[in-house]
């Protein structure tokens, strides 16, 4: 073989047979904190954030160091976000109710009247009465005898329901007690009224509901008067053994028969010196008796 085609022939044995190590050198590990030829230390570079599928880096929330039970941070208060002055809602009172006068029934009046004069009562019609605030009678009369001989003193404005109710009461109840506990002091000549018709509140009191005599339908008695002058007048009688406290008691008793409101002297401090009658409607039948 010529000589200068001998040479690379070497040369590719020699390669050839020349082989890596199975084992190369393995790199020595880096200390967490580099140091510089000076002994300086040098920061080692943080490791990057890992990287999520969407390409952006994980930002992992930082853990807040709890706070020990002694060093406990108060509590904010907790603050509207539009702060406004808020004031308290002033409480409206309720409307007063508007009270007006009950109208009365043509046919049922004219009835009444002719009752009222069938059994002797004497009196006379008046104009309507309006005195405001509910107060007033729609088809009012002056009542100024019960019966005959029995004079209401003094005369009194109401309904003609409450005169001919006080008439009924006298003729039924009145005149036959009186004869058996009262015979020897005569006929009864007066019934004395302390109160019909007036504008005003229950038990004339400043609030509260209207009474019935506002409207016509109550009337007071406060005594009874006999033919020999003698007055038996309406006073606590409940424990009263006397003839008189019979004949009132029986009179009271007998009252709730005509009227649908009775209170005596035990009914409370207001009604101690007269006997309160009233026709005042309740849903019913309803009545009541003190």
């Amino acid at each position: 073989m010529p000589l200068r085609f001998l040479a690379p022939f070497l040369s590719i044995l020699l390669l050839a047979g020349a082989g890596l190590p199975e084992n190369g050198p393995v790199p020595e590990k880096k200390p967490a904190v580099a140091e510089t030829e000076q002994g300086e230390k040098v920061a080692t570079p943080q490791e990057k954030p890992e990287v999520n599928p969407e390409g952006t880096p994980e930002v992992k929330p930082e853990e807040k160091p709890q706070a020990k039970d002694d060093e406990k941070a108060p509590a904010s208060e907790e603050k509207p976000e539009n702060p406004v002055d808020v004031k308290p809602a002033t409480v409206q009172p309720a409307p007063e109710p508007v009270l007006t006068i009950k109208p009365e029934d043509e046919k049922e009046h004219a009835a009444c009247l002719a009752d009222l004069k069938a059994i002797g009562a004497v009196f006379k019609e008046e104009t309507r009465i309006d005195d405001g605030k509910g107060c007033g009678i729609d088809k009012p009369l002056t009542l100024s005898t019960v019966l005959p001989g029995i004079a209401l003193k003094p005369e009194g404005k109401m309904r003609c329901e409450t005169a001919l109710e006080l008439a009924r009461w006298t003729k039924d109840a009145v005149l036959p007690a009186a004869k058996v506990a009262l015979e020897s002091e005569g006929e009864l000549t007066t019934i004395n009224q302390a109160s019909s018709y007036i504008c005003r509140l229950r038990n004339n009191a400043a609030t509260g509901k209207i009474s019935e005599h506002a409207r016509g339908n109550a009337i007071d008695i406060a005594s009874f008067t006999f033919k020999n002058g003698k007055s038996i007048e309406i006073q606590p009688r409940d424990e009263d053994s006397t003839l008189a406290g019979a004949f009132q008691r029986a009179v009271t008793a007998t009252g709730c028969l005509y009227f649908e409101t009775v209170l005596d002297p035990g009914s409370d401090e207001a009604h101690e010196n007269h006997l309160h009658f009233d026709v005042i409607e309740r849903k019913g039948g309803y009545r009541y008796c003190r």
